[in-house]
């Protein structure tokens, strides 16, 4: 296998290359041509991530619920808490924004308070009926104050659905057609009409109006995931080709270099559409990420390139030795940073795996890329001149190298202490991480709509819905008055926990139903006794009949199964494990689990628990990404010794890192999880790098420690600190975005390989020298797979081809 990487192997595909320039390029332009027709397919995610896969018990608990009740995230809330709202002007336009809303095709229908309807007793044939609050089309101060009365003070049924009794707050909510709550339509009928509608309706009337509901939380959260789209793009762009140019102080190199992370961003954009991927806040970042590792294999490429011609002037053995000198190390280093993204993959989430597919898959494109375009478009240009090259000579870096020997030389001791004082503070700072499973936390918290979020969980104590399925395992159970009982306990254990809401179930309407049956008497706002349930429930029956259907929200066609509907704080993952923990033993006292079956379920809910199950499969996506980059390593240098002495110097950073989450109260969640892979498969290649050259130098040294630690470290300094600064600034980039995890999957990735820099420059050359009779010895590293040659080893080489031909 060894022979696959040999100097004869790649000095035959940089005569390929070269030799077949103008063909690579039609290649190149029809893939490219091929995967922008691609584009057109690519879709915006409409919905929360599942975290979960398809078969996991929580998302059958939860597909069992729609199975019965349908989709539960398709309510719209339109609320002010204006004091002048019941003068008659503002009244009656309230009221009349209903009705626009309530016109529109998307819309099932609204309640609010034009749209209320009362429950009201009629004897011949004995029924409920549901007769409008508001009669009039336009109403007088006197009526629009005789409204606010009856609303506030004599229907109890319509508190937390309509009005919040505290604070006056009025709601309207818009129920939005259940077949269009996870598509396109959705958006476009929330931004285009929606939206204007609600900004025209402040300004006509200088009310104040809060939107919120999951479909409009879902979609404006969608959009700022599309618009950071280009801005990370334009960001990456900007700041990687201001960060080259300091470097090579070249027009042409930046422009060759920024053309092919492009190409190779619009590849990942086509990937996505060809395999009809949703793009979602993780996939989002995936383009700029391409950007940012395709940069450093610019850097590789390009600086040999100019070394060589520097060297001896012959711009075609400078380009075929580009390609046969760096390609092979170039493309060790895009293996593993692949490699790390490609764990993702076996988790059973699909949103990590289509993460981890796309990242991996564009990872090797962008080395093929840089592979193919640097060289070949250097070789249709004329040969660098003087001035392309002054900056080989740069002398400002020569002093971080200076200080990187003398360290490593003189106070390996410190090194040490320093690494073990950072390691015990970080296992202090990994114990205080907390988990977080919060759906609106990552939310960009500067926008007007989660404004809005504080706004309704201060007023109706809750904005994401969380259902509880209640089978009583016999059809018609849920009327039963036993039943209804049971439900009311619940409702008051709920009550009592401050991060829910006021529950709504059947209980209520069946409440409603004995007020309506006393003629609207709020004191008779209560379950029916078993006396009057023979009285009652016929009539309770034909709310179930003709056109009203209003049983149909709380009790499925059969009667067997009910729902409680509850809306829940913004609360994490060990919150809301609590609070379930200290719930289940007394539900199960309420409804005996031999009689009944409960579930808990709801968008929220499973987004918490997939948050918990994410994590854990993620731990193990890590551990398989440095058993792979291990196993990577041990067919490199062929010793289990040199894996030990390669992995330290690239697990303290990730310690470190996780410390500092700990410190700075940023806890574990999916975006922020990634950081560990993703870091830990990019600063292992600077490990590769270091571990390449020194094998070189002990060679060229006759295998003497000292003599080559020196002088590899001093040659891949410079490289490792070049590609290091790309890589901070790169990730960088990821914290101007206003979604929380993004941000911070960006400062600390950006953190983790500066730590990981400074790590394999120090501690890595002080193990070698501190170990080197255990270690670092001719029979450790007497014949590694990995070939990067010498100057020397590649004159032999070429040499033997010469004689060979």
């Amino acid at each position: 296998m060894s022979k696959i990487f040999s100097f004869g192997f790649w000095n035959t595909i940089a005569g390929v290359i070269l030799r077949n320039r103008t063909v690579i390029l039609v290649i190149i332009g029809a893939i490219t041509i091929f995967l922008a027709m691609q584009w057109k397919n690519m879709r915006f995610s409409y919905t929360e991530a599942n975290l979960l896969p398809d078969h996991h018990e929580i998302n059958q608990e939860y597909q069992k619920f729609l199975d019965q009740f349908g989709e539960e995230g398709n309510v719209l809330l339109i609320a002010t808490n204006d004091p002048t709202l019941f003068t008659r002007e503002k009244f009656n336009a309230w009221n009349k924004l209903a009705e626009k809303l309530d016109s529109f095709p998307e819309v099932e229908y609204t309640i609010g308070i034009g749209e209320l309807k009362k429950l009201q007793k009629f004897s011949n044939p004995p029924r409920f009926e549901l007769v409008p609050l508001v009669k009039e089309d336009q109403v007088n101060q006197k009526q629009a104050s005789n409204y606010k009365k009856e609303l506030f003070d004599s229907l109890p049924f319509y508190e937390g659905l309509v009005y919040s009794k505290n604070t006056n707050t009025v709601q309207t909510a818009v129920y939005i057609k259940k077949d269009i709550v996870n598509s396109k339509r959705r958006k476009i009928f929330i931004l285009d009409e929606i939206v204007p509608l609600i900004k025209n309706f402040e300004k006509e009337q200088n009310i104040e109006v809060h939107v919120s509901g999951m479909p409009y939380i879902r979609t404006l959260n969608s959009q700022s995931i599309i618009d950071e789209i280009g801005l990370f793009v334009g960001g990456a762009l900007l700041v990687t080709s201001l960060i080259f140019f300091f470097f090579f102080r070249s027009f042409r190199a930046t422009f060759i270099s920024m053309f092919t992370v492009i190409i190779g961003v619009m590849w990942s954009f086509g990937f996505l559409g060809l395999m009809h991927y949703e793009i979602t806040v993780l996939t989002a970042i995936i383009p700029p990420l391409i950007i940012v590792i395709g940069i450093p294999n610019c850097i590789f490429l390009i600086n040999k390139y100019q070394q060589e011609i520097k060297n001896h002037g012959n711009k075609a053995k400078s380009l075929q030795r580009v390609i046969t000198k760096v390609g092979n190390a170039t493309l060790m280093t895009n293996v593993t940073t692949a490699a790390g993204f490609a764990t993702f993959i076996i988790t059973e989430s699909t949103l990590l795996k289509e993460f981890g597919i796309v990242a991996s898959v564009n990872i090797l494109a962008i080395f093929v890329l840089s592979l193919l375009i640097i060289p070949i478009i250097y070789s249709y240009m004329p040969r660098p001149k003087e001035k392309h090259l002054k900056h080989l000579g740069k002398t400002w870096i020569e002093g971080f190298v200076d200080w990187i020997q003398r360290t490593v030389r003189h106070r390996r001791i410190t090194i040490y202490i320093c690494s073990i004082l950072f390691l015990v503070a970080s296992i202090i700072g990994i114990y205080q991480i907390k988990v977080s499973g919060s759906l609106l936390e990552d939310m960009p918290k500067d926008t007007g709509f989660f404004q809005d979020i504080q706004f309704f969980e201060k007023e109706f104590d809750g904005i994401l819905p969380l259902e509880i399925l209640i089978n009583t395992k016999k059809k018609k159970g849920v009327l039963k008055l036993s039943t209804l009982k049971r439900m009311q306990r619940l409702e008051e254990l709920l009550l009592d926990i401050p991060e829910l809401s006021q529950p709504v179930s059947v209980v209520d309407l069946v409440k409603y139903s004995k007020q309506a049956y006393y003629n609207g008497n709020p004191k008779y706002y209560q379950l029916p006794t078993s006396q009057e349930q023979n009285f009652i429930f016929p009539y309770i029956k034909s709310l179930s009949n003709g056109n009203s259907n209003q049983l149909d929200a709380y009790v499925d066609s059969t009667g067997q199964y009910a729902r409680m509907t509850v809306f829940m704080k913004d609360v994490g993952t060990e919150e809301m494990e609590k609070i379930e923990e200290n719930l289940w033993p007394k539900i199960y006292k309420i409804f005996p689990k031999d009689r009944y079956e409960i579930t808990m379920t709801g968008r929220a809910l499973v987004f918490q628990k997939g948050t918990t199950y994410l994590v854990k499969n993620l731990v193990m996506s890590l551990a398989l990404a440095i058993v792979l980059i291990a196993i990577f390593m041990a067919w490199m240098f062929r010793s289990f010794r040199m894996i030990i002495i390669s992995l330290v110097p690239n697990l303290l950073p990730l310690l470190i890192t996780a410390g500092m989450m700990g410190f700075l109260g940023i806890p574990i969640k999916p975006s922020t999880i990634l950081v560990f892979s993703i870091a830990f498969g990019i600063s292992v290649d600077d490990t590769i790098h270091f571990l390449a050259k020194y094998r070189q130098e002990l060679k060229a040294h006759n295998w003497k420690i000292k003599k080559s630690v020196y002088p590899a470290l001093r040659e891949t300094t410079v490289s490792m600190f070049y590609t290091s600064i790309v890589l901070f600034f790169g990730f960088s980039v990821f914290m101007i975005s206003s979604f929380g995890g993004t941000k911070a999957l960006g400062g600390l990735v950006s953190a983790t390989l500066l730590f990981a820099m400074l790590s394999n420059l120090l501690l890595l050359p002080s193990l070698l020298l501190s170990l080197e009779r255990n270690i670092a010895n001719k029979k450790t590293l007497k014949k590694p797979h990995l070939q990067i040659l010498t100057d020397g080893e590649e004159m032999e080489e070429e040499e033997k081809e010469d004689k060979e031909n």
